[in-house]
């Protein structure tokens, strides 16, 4: 549905509240499935942070996507929406002893692991179980991205991953270890990446790591796993509603050698669920200053975090008004100074009562809401609810 004539069908709707549309999600997971089905031993597990709502799990699960999860908490909800333990893998630099034994007693398909004191805790308890943990270490392979600096993950000084130097010493410390299985390496560079040159700058610096490893006489790396990350276009949601899947996943079959038998796996979220989401508030107040016009709205930052928290740009829609442009700072109600969506943002003359669509925020908007303030989390309606 589009967004712009969605008003009739919000209005007797207490805002805010989170409106996912499930008909582009369709069209983006069968998106991600054709260029997936293109090529052998693709798979993807739906990065769970990014969106936890249940009913847009169900629809990613039931278009038969696993799960990326990195807590115990994402785990449980994961597997109270039907995605099969078999297809989830943990991820997560702080794995506390409850989640790592939910894990080892759900069946989960491996960890990523990204130190070796984790390794040593996993190795533990799954020996003090009875269990074999697989685990996947996480490599952190010194690439850059072009991203904001709080996204981004794959270089050195990031906390994220075990040092490329240190690869191979721990793999050797694993197969050593009777409760562990070593299955595979995983990476992940950052996030929102929209430069496909990103991600062939890991495909060579894996291509190097597995030739390492052969030297070293180590061939069985039966998974690579290489995150996500694949950005969308904030700017334009509804020229750009689905994301360049064919570029991304052509990039790895083009740039990453695979050896036989491997499987790859990706961890995308964002692109995903970004563009189907859309948090809708309503004005409250018009506030005319000597040097600002403000447009306060009933979302907040405990919504959507992301313009306070990054500074992150979204597209601001008067879904009410036709009139002619004006310019509004775009904020909430919560009493910090950051409380901020929008700053010199052009929108139709606006006015209290107004519908108000913040669009491409399905990631990281519900999943990171608060209740700051004492302030209600938000509701959420899909299309088929409206």
């Amino acid at each position: 549905m589009d967004i712009a004539n969605m008003k009739k069908c919000f209005e007797g709707l207490r805002t805010p509240f989170y409106y996912y549309d499930t008909v582009l999600l369709a069209r983006t997971l069968d998106a991600i499935r054709h260029e997936t089905d293109r090529y052998e031993g693709f798979h993807l597990h739906y990065a769970v942070k990014a969106c936890a709502n249940p009913k847009v799990l169900r629809q990613i699960q039931q278009a038969g996507f696993g799960a990326d999860c990195v807590s115990g908490g994402e785990i449980r909800t994961c597997l109270e929406n039907g995605f099969p333990a078999g297809e989830i893998v943990f991820a997560g630099v702080g794995k506390a002893d409850w989640e790592i034994e939910l894990a080892l007693e759900a069946g989960i398909q491996y960890f990523n692991v990204e130190s070796i004191p984790e390794l040593e805790v996993i190795a533990e308890i799954a020996q003090r179980m009875g269990k074999v943990a697989n685990v996947s270490f996480r490599i952190n392979p010194d690439v850059g991205a072009h991203t904001h600096a709080h996204i981004t993950t794959g270089l050195a000084e990031n906390k994220f991953g075990i040092a490329k130097e240190d690869m191979v010493r721990v793999i050797r410390i694993a197969k050593q270890m009777p409760s562990v299985r070593f299955v595979g390496l995983h990476f992940h560079i950052g996030s929102q990446i929209l430069r496909m040159d990103d991600f062939e700058a890991l495909c060579y610096r894996i291509n190097e790591m597995q030739d390492e490893l052969e030297a070293e006489g180590i061939t069985d790396v039966r998974n690579i796993n290489v995150g996500g990350g694949l950005g969308i276009d904030y700017e334009n949601p509804d020229e750009h509603p689905v994301p360049n899947f064919k570029a991304y996943f052509e990039t790895y079959a083009r740039h990453l050698k695979l050896r036989p038998g491997q499987r790859l796996h990706f961890e995308l979220g964002r692109a995903v669920v970004a563009q189907c989401g859309s948090l809708i508030a309503r004005c409250l107040y018009v506030k005319q200053t000597a040097t600002k016009q403000f447009v306060i709205i009933d979302a907040g930052m405990t919504d959507l975090i992301r313009p306070a928290l990054y500074g992150a740009y979204h597209c601001i829609q008067n879904l009410s008004s036709t009139a002619p442009a004006q310019t509004y700072d775009v904020v909430g109600p919560i009493c910090e100074s950051s409380d901020v969506f929008a700053k010199d943002c052009q929108l139709p003359e606006t006015k209290r009562g107004d519908l108000i669509a913040i669009r491409s925020a399905g990631a990281y908007g519900e999943t990171m809401a608060s209740r700051y303030n004492c302030r209600e989390l938000p509701r959420s309606y899909t299309t088929e609810e409206i």
